[in-house]
């Protein structure tokens, strides 16, 4: 094959991210020269649907035989395209995990994600997360999991890779072999994890045999050391956790992705060229990088030489580019009708799912709440920047549904400065409704919530995020867990507040 051929097979495997709402001219560029296989997407890159479908067109009409886009669109905490961009929000995964009826709503609400990326031409959904929730640390799971108990993950990480492969958008669950039980946010660090192996197989990987049943079009791979598989690689650059656990025991030939290579848990360590030509060696189909465009270019043409010097065999390389072909194949396909996004129906999905999460964790005579709002306090902790995943920091909403169904509620979003204001406001509520955001991992906002709550005649806990503080907050005359803050998990616990319906989700986790 000639060099250019070569090039070309190089430029299929890289996947990059850029700044703006519009491409710009040396991405165009690279796509051109076919230095770039595929793209992810970001909430920097996301304004509105027709500005979304404007750009993708901008990327295909550049790529000579196409070019593959991706995103994070897991829903609840992780979710690029939102509810005030004009597409619809939906719950997370531990808040649809809560829902007695939770298979059917993970599958409904995939497929309503799908239909709405197909809309403006992304063909491939970093999701769903098939991590366990182990513990209440765990800096970047939480409820992006769907619980702790395998069995129940593995049937709902099929039902999502059903919902979101079968209106044409390609699954990619993650973070192979296991992300639930780490310590380290990967973003900010590596972490490494002594986990016998017999105890992967029955609790982590079970998810991943269901998955790859359902013929999961892709599988993303974690940044962190097993020290029972390979000692002294990350599992996204060892030959060990794709060939030997990936490939040889669970059977998968489907495309093997990289996290983002610019994560700390990796960047700290190697130059991106290196991790580039490791991650190949190691066996995977597609790398990420996800920033930088000196790290995008340093890592190309590092792979490339390393195939030209004969460090990388090429065998690797043409089997990568058979998988990224058939991948291609199947899901390269022009994008849909923008009347997709937003729709009725999508919404009534989202909606129906979202109330069917809302657990009471804790009934009490304060709840629900009577009248317009009379005697009513609401301290609202808004949203932190609590993983490097999470890009809507600093959202608040659940103050502002409040008040709008409620509005003789006074109504105070938290902030450095505020305690006294929001301790007056404890003491001469009738009711103080107190809704937390992470309070087991935040020791200020734990302090700050304990105190209103030991001011306030009763009190009704709304655990926004992870429902473990519940369980740090457990003197709350009554206790209502979202399982996450998207925009229809929010609507919910409001409407059930105001006694429009009772919760009936159960926790998939222990608090």
């Amino acid at each position: 094959m000639s060099e250019q051929s070569l090039e070309t097979q190089i430029g299929r495997m890289c996947f990059v991210g850029f700044e703006g709402l519009e491409p710009p001219a040396y991405l165009l560029d690279w796509i051109r020269a076919g230095r770039v296989g595929g793209i992810i997407l970001f909430a920097r890159n996301i304004a509105s649907p027709q500005q979304v479908a404007a750009l993708t067109d901008a990327l295909q009409a550049a790529a000579p035989d196409g070019v593959l886009i991706g995103i994070d669109q897991e829903g609840g905490v992780v979710a690029r395209l939102r509810e005030a961009q004009g597409f619809t929000e939906v719950p997370g995964a531990l808040a649809l995990a809560s829902a007695a009826d939770s298979v059917h709503h993970v599958e409904q609400v995939a497929g309503v994600l799908a239909a709405e990326l197909r809309a403006v031409g992304i063909h491939w959904d970093y999701y769903p997360v098939v991590d366990l929730s182990y513990n209440a640390a765990n800096p970047s799971v939480g409820t992006r999991s769907y619980g702790s108990d395998p069995a129940q993950v593995s049937a709902l990480a099929a039902a999502a890779v059903r919902g979101l492969q079968r209106e044409g958008v390609a699954a990619s669950p993650k973070h192979f072999p296991g992300l639930g039980n780490t310590p380290i946010d990967t973003h900010q660090g590596l972490p490494v994890l002594d986990t016998p192996l017999e105890h992967l197989e029955q609790m982590d990987l079970a998810p991943y045999h269901a998955v790859i049943a359902e013929n999961a079009a892709t599988i993303m791979v974690t940044h962190t050391i097993f020290t029972a598989l390979d000692a002294t690689l990350p599992a996204t650059l060892s030959p060990v956790v794709v060939n030997q656990l990936l490939r040889g025991r669970l059977h998968f030939d489907g495309v093997v992705t990289t996290d983002c290579m610019e994560m700390k848990a990796i960047s700290d360590r190697y130059p991106p060229g290196e991790s580039a030509v490791l991650a190949a060696l190691g066996g995977f189909d597609t790398i990420l990088f996800s920033h930088t465009p000196a790290r995008q270019e340093a890592a190309h043409d590092a792979l490339l030489q390393a195939v030209q010097q004969g460090r990388v065999p090429r065998d690797l390389i043409d089997t990568a580019n058979r998988r990224i072909m058939d991948f291609r194949r199947r899901y390269l396909k022009p994008r849909g009708d923008l009347g997709a996004i937003g729709n009725p129906r999508h919404r009534a999905i989202a909606r129906e799912a979202a109330q069917a999460g809302v657990t009471l964790v804790k009934g009490g005579a304060a709840f629900p709440l009577a009248g317009n709002g009379s005697g009513v306090g609401v301290i609202e902790f808004p949203s932190v920047l609590e993983s490097g995943i999470v890009e809507a920091g600093g959202v608040t909403g659940f103050a502002r549904l409040f008040h709008q169904r409620l509005p003789q509620a006074e109504v105070l979003v938290w902030r450095e400065g505020a305690s006294h204001e929001a301790l007056g406001l404890a003491r001469r509520a009738g009711t103080l409704v107190l809704a937390t955001r992470n309070a087991h991992l935040d020791t200020r906002q734990l302090a700050a919530a304990r105190e209103y709550m030991a001011a306030a005649p009763q009190t009704i806990l709304v655990a926004l995020r992870n429902p473990y503080d519940a369980g740090v907050l457990e003197a709350a005359d009554s206790i209502a867990c979202t399982c996450g803050d998207a925009v229809p998990s929010l609507e919910a616990v409001v409407a059930a507040l105001a006694g429009d319906y009772t919760p009936a989700g159960r926790l998939p986790v222990r608090i």
